[in-house]
């Protein structure tokens, strides 16, 4: 049980530190560190621990976002171990509680809560039920919980589509490494300052992270990123908010999304939290491929005349 716990709160603690610092941890190297620590530190009679979420927070708020940071703190904590802790308990509760409740504040997914009334009803029940649990009963319960209310909902959703006729169901969105043979010639014109994503399958929380690494390793030089989103069916709450961190950071690059055969679901979710028309304007969004590429060549033809001058 303190392993699961421990896992939880470590990989908790990792995901909410590349919200802030927008960065991508490494889920394996974690745990096994957390491992070897919890080993090491029974030799000498401690307990077991995993990622402390305030602290993380605390030291990132006060510039500490490298491996140092979490070096020098746990040099310190020795310090405090070994004989520093006679000075550390002049510290008074108040000071550390005064630290530690805007903190505790500052982690809760506001975001998520905001949007509650916008995004699908089972993916707020799901969020809901989860805070509840952990609240007033156990953190480990409540992933239970809530990892198989989301598989239910993932198989109710797939059912209804296969119903519907659809012919794409997949586990999780694929991105096509070839280009198809009406890309080829824009591909070919405008080199590498493009990027066409093929997206297949409903969007969910089992792809959001390997959709946002794909993208953070998109070339330099890329201007347009086309995404096409016709085999999308269906997108979920925490593919919505991949979505909005990914065109985020690509605007921060310069780089323009625009979206190609969006289906009445996907569209109606990025207009209820603003993805349309705040990050994506209404004129960056196409029926038709072919539609697409003629203003994305009258927009690139348009920045190099205007290099030019």
């Amino acid at each position: 049980m303190l392993a699961v716990l421990g896992s939880i709160d470590s990989l908790l603690t990792s995901v909410i530190a590349d919200n802030i610092t927008k960065t991508k941890h490494n889920s394996n190297r974690e745990l096994i560190g957390q491992g070897i620590a919890n080993f090491v530190s029974a030799i000498f009679g401690g307990i077991p621990g995993a990622g402390a979420t305030k602290g993380t927070v605390v030291n990132i708020n006060a510039g500490g976002k490298t491996r140092l940071s979490g070096t020098i703190h746990g040099l310190f904590l020795l310090l405090v171990l070994l004989g520093a802790g006679q000075l550390a308990a002049f510290i008074p509760l108040s000071v550390l509680a005064g630290i530690l409740i805007p903190i505790g504040f500052a982690i809760v997914d506001t975001k998520g809560l905001k949007h509650l009334r916008h995004v699908p009803k089972a993916d707020a029940v799901v969020l809901i039920a989860v805070l509840l649990i952990t609240t007033f009963g156990s953190l480990i319960q409540a992933v239970g919980v809530g990892v198989l209310l989301a598989s239910l909902l993932f198989m109710k959703r797939s059912s209804d589509l296969a119903e519907k006729g659809t012919s794409v169901l997949t586990l999780s969105g694929v991105v096509a490494e070839k280009p198809w043979d009406d890309e080829i010639n824009l591909y070919e014109e405008f080199k590498d300052r493009i990027y066409i994503k093929h997206l297949y399958g409903p969007m969910f929380f089992g792809f959001t992270s390997y959709f946002q690494d794909l993208v953070k390793k998109l070339d330099q030089k890329i201007r347009v990123l086309i995404i096409r989103m016709d085999r999308v069916p269906h997108i979920d709450q925490s593919g919505l908010y991949a979505m909005e961190e990914v065109i985020l950071e690509l605007r921060r690059k310069g780089v323009l999304v625009v979206f190609t055969g969006l289906n009445d679901q996907p569209c109606d979710m990025f207009r209820r939290i603003d993805i349309i028309p705040d990050l994506v304007p209404e004129h960056q969004l196409f029926q038709t491929f072919e539609e697409s590429i003629q203003w994305v060549k009258q927009t690139l033809v348009t920045e190099e005349k205007n290099k030019q001058k």
